[in-house]
C-alpha cells in the first residue's frame, strides 16, 4: 500500500512538472495574441486621434491600422520562429 501511493506522487509530480511546462508554452503564446491585439489597437486609437487633430478623415486611421497590423504580424511571425528554433 505504502508503496503504491510514493509511485502515484512521482506520478503527480512528473505530471506537475510536464504541465508546468506545457502551460508556460501556451502563456508564451497567449502573450503573443494580446501583444497583437494591444498593438493594431494602439495604432487604430492612434490614427483616429491624429484624423481629428488634422482633419483627414480617415486616411491616417487607414494607414495607422495597416502599420499596426504589419509591425504586429512581423513581430509575431519574427518570435514564432525564433521559438521553433
Amino acid at each position: 500500500m505504502l508503496h503504491q501511493i510514493t509511485v502515484i506522487k512521482r506520478i503527480f509530480k512528473q505530471n506537475n512538472s510536464e504541465n508546468s511546462d506545457r502551460y508556460r508554452d501556451l502563456g508564451n503564446y497567449l502573450g503573443l495574441g494580446i501583444q497583437l491585439a494591444v498593438t493594431v489597437g494602439v495604432m487604430v486609437f492612434i490614427g483616429i486621434w491624429l484624423d481629428e487633430k488634422f482633419g483627414t478623415n480617415p486616411w491616417l486611421t487607414v494607414l495607422c491600422s495597416l502599420l499596426g497590423i504589419f509591425a504586429a504580424l512581423y513581430s509575431f511571425i519574427k518570435t514564432v520562429l525564433k521559438s521553433t528554433k
